[in-house]
C-alpha cells in the first residue's frame, strides 16, 4: 500500500511536468491568431517551442505508462470510459505535431495559413478537454460493479467539468502568452505582456470559481491549501508581469497549474476513480493498484531514470535559453523543427 501511494503522487507529479510544459506549447498554438502580425511574427512564435514541444510531450507518454503499469484498474476505466475524449486529445495533438513540420514545406501564404489554423485547433482541444477530463475523474463518474464507464460522451460535459475545461485552457492560454514574453523581444514581447495581462484577469476569476467548487465540494484540507496556494500564485503572476518581470510571472503562472493539479489529486485522495452512482463501485489505490513487486521494480526504475530525464530536459532549456526575435528569425533557415 505505501508503494501504492507513493506512484500516486508520483503520477499526479509527471501530469504536473506535462500541463507545465506541454501547457505553454498550447498557449503559444492558441496566440497565433492574437500575438502575430504576418508570417515572421508566426515564425518567431513557433520558433519559441520549436526546440522543445516534442520534448514536453513525452511527459504525457511517461505519464501514461505509469499509470498503466501502476495502476492498470485505473488505467483500463478511465481509457475505455473516456475513449472518445482521449481520442480526440490524441488527434488534436497529431495534428498540432504535424502542422509544426509542414506549414514551411511550400512557400504559398494559403498553405501556410491552413497549417497555423491548425496549430490553433491542435492546441486548444486538448487544452479544454484535459480540464474536462480531469474534472470529471474528481467528481466522480457512473461504474458498474466491474470498474465499467457506464454513462454517455455528454454526460462528461456537465458544468463543473466544462468549467474545469475552461479554466485550464485559460491557464495555458496565459502561460503561453508569457513564456512568448520571455523568449522574445521587441513589438512581440510587449504585444504578448498585453495579452497575458488581459487573458490573467479573466484566467483570475475563472479559475477562482473552478478551485472554489473543488474545495467545497470535494476538497480535503490539503486540497484548500494547495488551491490557496494555487490562486496567491496566479494573482502575483499577474502582477509580476504587470510590473515587466515576465520570468518571474511565466515562474509563477507555472507554479499557479501546479498547485492547481495537486489540488485535484489531493481531493482525489485515496480514491483513484470515484463511481457517482455507488460509492461501492468506486476505485480506490488500494483495490486499483499493480502487485508490490510490480510497484517495487517501477520505483528503481524510476529512482535511476528519472534523475537523467530531468537532468536531459534542464539542459536543453538552458542550451535553448536565447531570445528568438524578427531578425534572428528572418536571416535563419526557416520554421524550428
Amino acid at each position: 500500500m505505501d508503494l501504492a501511494v507513493l506512484w500516486f503522487f508520483l503520477i499526479a507529479f509527471l501530469f504536473v511536468g506535462y500541463f507545465v510544459l506541454d501547457g505553454f506549447d498550447f498557449g503559444v498554438g492558441m496566440s497565433l491568431p492574437f500575438l502575430s502580425k504576418d508570417d515572421t511574427d508566426r515564425r518567431v512564435l513557433i520558433n519559441t517551442i520549436g526546440p522543445v514541444w516534442d520534448l514536453n510531450e513525452t511527459w504525457l507518454i511517461v505519464a501514461g505508462a505509469s499509470l498503466f503499469a501502476a495502476f492498470p484498474e485505473w488505467y483500463a476505466t478511465l481509457f475505455s470510459g473516456f475513449y472518445l475524449p482521449l481520442l480526440l486529445i490524441l488527434v488534436a495533438l497529431i495534428i498540432r505535431g504535424v502542422s509544426f513540420e509542414y506549414r514551411h514545406q511550400r512557400p504559398e501564404r494559403t498553405w501556410k495559413l491552413r497549417f497555423d489554423r491548425m496549430i490553433v485547433i491542435g492546441s486548444a482541444v486538448p487544452a479544454l478537454l484535459w480540464g474536462v477530463a480531469f474534472a470529471n475523474i474528481v467528481q466522480g463518474v457512473p461504474l458498474d460493479e466491474g470498474h465499467n464507464y457506464i454513462g454517455t460522451f455528454f454526460d462528461l460535459l456537465n458544468p463543473y467539468a466544462l468549467l474545469g475545461g475552461v479554466t485550464t485552457l485559460l491557464l495555458f492560454f496565459t502561460h503561453g502568452a508569457l513564456f512568448v514574453a520571455l523568449k522574445t523581444d521587441g513589438e512581440i514581447r510587449e504585444r504578448a505582456r498585453l495579452l497575458a495581462f488581459r487573458a490573467g484577469l479573466i484566467t483570475v476569476v475563472v479559475a477562482a470559481g473552478f478551485l472554489a467548487w473543488t474545495v467545497l465540494a470535494f476538497g480535503t484540507v490539503p486540497a484548500a491549501v494547495l488551491a490557496v496556494l494555487a490562486a496567491v500564485a496566479l494573482v502575483a503572476s499577474v502582477l509580476a508581469n504587470m510590473r515587466g518581470r515576465e520570468g518571474i510571472a511565466f515562474g509563477l503562472m507555472a507554479a499557479t497549474i501546479a498547485f492547481a493539479v495537486l489540488t485535484l489529486f489531493a481531493a482525489l485522495f485515496p480514491g483513484v476513480m470515484p463511481a457517482s452512482n455507488d460509492p461501492a463501485n468506486s476505485l480506490t489505490i488500494a483495490n486499483a493498484s499493480s502487485s508490490p513487486y510490480t510497484l517495487e521494480v517501477m520505483s528503481w526504475t524510476a529512482l535511476v531514470f528519472l534523475p537523467l530525464i530531468l537532468a536531459y530536459q534542464g539542459w536543453t532549456y538552458w542550451i535553448f535559453r536565447k531570445r528568438i526575435t524578427r531578425s534572428t528569425v528572418e536571416v535563419g533557415a526557416g520554421a524550428a523543427h
